[in-house]
């Protein structure tokens, strides 16, 4: 009799669904044969990573056949001195996802419980379950997370709450005094996983530097990448900043090379010009500008964003307009797995691809 590996698989995992990314271009351009692509799928810096970052990938090319350095001294010593906090209270990940499921392996088990937010982005179930853990999902107030409503729903088996600033896929944000408020009231054996991915681009007003949280909360725990504004998604190199106990531990399970050497790198190439950042930045806030300007004349509602991408309201079902955007060649996000499914999510990308989106946008809901 054939064994059924299926069920030989932990609970956790036998509930789970394998993360869906966007589109790959090459992948529309073999299904339909397009040869003209664009992604506004992935909320990728539509500018690429800094001429820096490209140029110090040269030196690392005929040391590949060495392991890279695994306690990323560089990197570390370089994050120390721009974030004005200690090397014990680093830790670096193949991206910040890797982070998160790390949290989750050290603080998370069967009988315990993480919360998160309805909308919230889909690796913190994910990671969750695969631990064994009971997930707690808090409906969204606005889109945005329920403070008041997680904090109620707090137990004695609750250990770790999930909160994105702002949150992916709904660019909803929290202001300074709403987290604060939040984090006071939060017992000392919950941890707030902050995820600060998008950090870079927030411009409004009262926004919280998670980092500059962490003397006052001890609990807080803060993960951000170089991946959206840094430009360099591809090589997958995020860290998180924390109180020296929590990153220990991160570390006892962390895997030995798990950062790349191109990618440790690049990163610190990548931190040390800011001017390409704010390039991106104001890139960004142009291009959003374009974006909800085109709501405006589309009739389409939008949840306003503090990310690098808008959540528009088709109105109807996403899903045909997102086929038929890509029968243009438009490669957007249907958000349906959020429970949203009358939204597609749009990077912000290049002036030209924004433009492009519109126009084939505008062609689909009028039907031609």
């Amino acid at each position: 009799m054939t064994c059924d590996y299926f069920e030989l698989a932990a609970p956790g995992i036998r509930g789970l669904r394998p993360y869906q990314p966007g589109k790959p271009v090459e992948e529309l351009q073999r299904e339909l044969g397009l040869t003209d692509v664009i992604k506004l799928a992935s909320n990728e810096n539509p500018l690429g990573p800094s001429p820096a970052v490209i140029n110090s990938l040269a030196d690392v090319i005929p040391e590949l056949a060495r392991y890279p350095d695994g306690s990323a001294y560089h990197l570390k010593a370089k994050l120390s001195e721009f974030l004005d906090v200690p090397t014990s209270m680093l830790t670096i990940g193949n991206g910040s996802n890797e982070l998160l499921e790390l949290l989750a392996r050290v603080f998370l088990g069967p009988g315990l419980e993480s919360i998160v937010s309805q909308h919230s982005f889909v690796v913190y179930p994910l990671v969750t379950m695969a631990q064994g853990a009971t997930l707690t999902v808090i409906p969204a107030k606005d889109y945005g997370q329920d403070l008041e409503a997680t904090l109620a729903a707090i137990s004695s088996k609750t250990r770790m709450v999930f909160i994105a600033n702002p949150n992916n896929p709904t660019g909803t944000w929290l202001t300074a005094g709403e987290l604060t408020g939040f984090l006071d009231r939060v017992p000392d054996h919950v941890l707030v996983v902050l995820d600060e991915a998008y950090c870079e681009y927030v411009d409004v007003a009262d926004y919280p530097n998670g980092v500059a949280l962490l003397a006052r909360y001890p609990n807080l725990i803060v993960t951000r990448t170089f991946s959206k504004a840094y430009g360099i998604a591809a090589l997958r190199v995020g860290f998180s900043v924390c109180s020296p106990v929590i990153a220990d531990l991160l570390n006892r399970v962390r895997q030995p090379f798990n950062v790349n050497a191109m990618a440790l790198v690049a990163a610190v190439a990548a931190l040390g010009d800011q001017a390409h950042v704010r390039a991106a930045v104001r890139a960004n806030h142009d291009g959003m500008a374009l974006l909800t300007n085109a709501c405006a004349e589309l009739n389409l509602d939008y949840i306003p964003s503090a990310g690098n991408f808008l959540a528009m309201d088709m109105g109807q079902a996403a899903e045909p307009i997102y086929q038929a955007l890509l029968r243009e060649g438009v490669i957007v996000r249907p958000v349906g797995v959020y429970e949203m499914p009358q939204h597609l999510r749009i990077t912000v990308g290049l002036p030209a691809e924004n433009q492009r989106f519109i126009t084939a946008l505008t062609k689909v809901l009028d039907g031609r």
